[in-house]
């Protein structure tokens, strides 16, 4: 696993209960992230997101882990929507 903190995933979820349940597994597993605000340009709500410092591809791997709202890729400059294969 990588840990490349200017390159990121931020994995937004429909709940905070979605949030914890996903940041459970993701500790279970052993995953590098952080738990943080949504950024403003993300969503005007309020709430939490997964910081995910891995590839995303080890993480949808996982799909109890996966089902979230959306997931953007965070290049050190800016925010881009990232799509699944």
């Amino acid at each position: 696993m990588s840990d490349n903190r200017e390159h990121s995933y931020y994995l937004i979820y429909k709940s905070i209960h979605d949030v914890l349940k996903a940041e459970k597994k993701l500790k279970e597993r052993g995953f590098n992230f952080e738990l943080i605000p949504i950024p403003r340009n993300l969503s005007s709500d309020c709430g939490s997101c997964i910081r995910l410092y891995d590839q995303i591809e080890d993480v949808t791997n996982c799909a109890d882990v996966i089902n979230m709202e959306k997931c953007f890729f965070f290049d050190g400059k800016d925010f881009k929507p990232f799509m699944r294969q």
